[in-house]
């Protein structure tokens, strides 16, 4: 488990850290009880700066579910997750994985955290999550309710309006 304590706001700084980013080879259990730990200690600190104090955790690991001991009523901090998988197959869960992590999310988060998930493992992925989870999370409403993101194609305009003495057709000549 890497972690990063350093706190900006900064953009720079926040691509940087997920191009630093990079996998080992780690197969021990998935304890997250000791990334919960430093995260209601750091929680509490910017509880006392009137801050909110937020985790982005990026999973990667699609065999293996993560497990953590942490009391019901402690919710201190909001968790965010990433989760980066690999297809179905007899070694990889990625479903029990998942399940696993919205569990966790749902157990220690104070807000409204999210989930992404991805099996297709592109950069281009991970920074469009990113940037969602970058939003206040004060801000924001139940995942489920969230429409992004946008298709960028052009939407027509709504055929059921119908002219009335407000609106004056408009031609070009």
């Amino acid at each position: 488990m890497q972690l990063r304590k350093e706190f900006s706001s900064e953009v720079d700084s926040a691509i940087a850290a997920l191009r630093g980013l990079s996998a080992t080879s780690s197969c021990g259990a998935a304890d997250l009880t000791g990334l919960f730990r430093v995260a209601a200690h750091e929680a509490k600190k910017s509880r006392a700066q009137n801050r909110i104090f937020r985790v982005v955790l990026i999973y990667c690991r699609s065999s293996t579910k993560p497990q953590h001991q942490w009391p019901v009523n402690q919710k201190l901090f909001t968790l965010d997750v990433i989760y980066l998988h690999d297809k179905p197959g007899p070694d990889n869960c990625p479903q029990e994985v998942y399940d696993a992590l919205v569990d966790a999310l749902e157990h220690v988060s104070e807000y409204e955290g999210y989930i992404h998930e991805s099996g297709q493992g592109l950069a281009r992925v991970l920074f469009r999550h990113m940037c969602v989870l970058l939003s206040h999370p004060q801000q924001r409403c139940p995942q489920e309710y969230v429409d992004i993101p946008k298709s960028l194609t052009k939407k027509s305009p709504a055929s059921d309006s119908v002219p009335g003495e407000d609106s004056v057709p408009i031609s070009s000549q």
